[in-house]
């Protein structure tokens, strides 16, 4: 495909999992990556040797999204290396397990900090330099299906995604007139390298299974096409939506 030739991307995590195949697929569409990863440098760059493989271009960057300096200089990078950047997937995230009444201010001080700090900040960063060259961009938020949906013991996780469901809800409005469109993609059980333990213990992976429609786990391809579809001239009509990507969980769900 030749879908996004001459587009730059940034995508944050994408050394591994979901993030990982976003790039590649990306890449595969000709888009130039700017692949940003805080801990698996060599999975940061078999994303690059993926990218490269496919027919564009690439460049890794470590940096931290709660950190401003790290944000400014993923933004910099783009347009330092490749002129642009036109793409931004807001895909870096974490959660961490606990009671609500056991929950440490660290845990939802961490927790807040990359879900939702991190994508806040580094977006205004893209948006500065698209306002100031006058050019119109996309943003493209990982969320989760928590930004609306209940998940006992992780009370941090939901409010960071039902934070940022909220400030894609903003900012569509305000980044409109400057021709940014922002929209969320809404993974549900994705098989990833987060959810090993999951996926070897088939008890809890049957019941989870049979609260899925379609019978199935997501895979880290079915995101990633939701997103190079929102990255594309395809969707230039697209914005303020939240696009789930779960097999109809959502619909379906109780809690046993």
């Amino acid at each position: 495909m030749q879908g996004l030739q001459g587009k730059v991307a940034i995508v944050t995590g994408a050394g591994s999992g979901i993030g990982q195949e976003i790039a590649k697929r990306l890449g595969r569409d000709r888009a130039k990556l700017v692949i940003d990863y805080v801990g698996s440098e060599a999975g940061a760059d078999a994303t690059r040797k993926a990218v490269e493989a496919a027919g564009s271009q690439a460049v890794v960057v470590q940096a931290d999204v709660t950190k401003m300096a790290d944000v400014q200089k993923l933004v910099d990078t783009a347009w330092t290396q490749f002129g642009s950047a036109d793409v931004l997937v807001n895909n870096a995230g974490m959660e961490k397990r606990s009671d609500f009444w056991d929950t440490p201010e660290a845990d939802y001080d961490k927790v807040m900090a990359v879900n939702l700090k991190g994508p806040f900040f580094l977006t205004q960063a893209f948006v500065r330099r698209l306002r100031e060259a006058k050019r119109p961009g996309r943003v493209i938020n990982i969320s989760s299906v928590h930004e609306e949906m209940a998940f006992p013991g992780f009370a941090t996780y939901c409010c960071s995604k039902g934070g940022l469901r909220m400030l894609m809800r903003d900012l569509t409005v305000e980044l409109g007139p400057l021709g940014i469109t922002v929209n969320n993609v809404a993974p549900g059980a994705i098989a990833t390298p987060i959810n090993t333990a999951l996926l070897n213990d088939k008890a809890k992976l049957e019941a989870l299974v049979k609260n899925i429609p379609l019978g199935r786990l997501g895979t880290t391809e079915d995101v990633a096409g939701v997103v190079a579809f929102l990255a594309s001239d395809d969707a230039s009509y697209v914005t303020g939506a939240t696009f789930l990507v779960d097999g109809g969980l959502m619909r379906n769900y109780h809690e046993q």
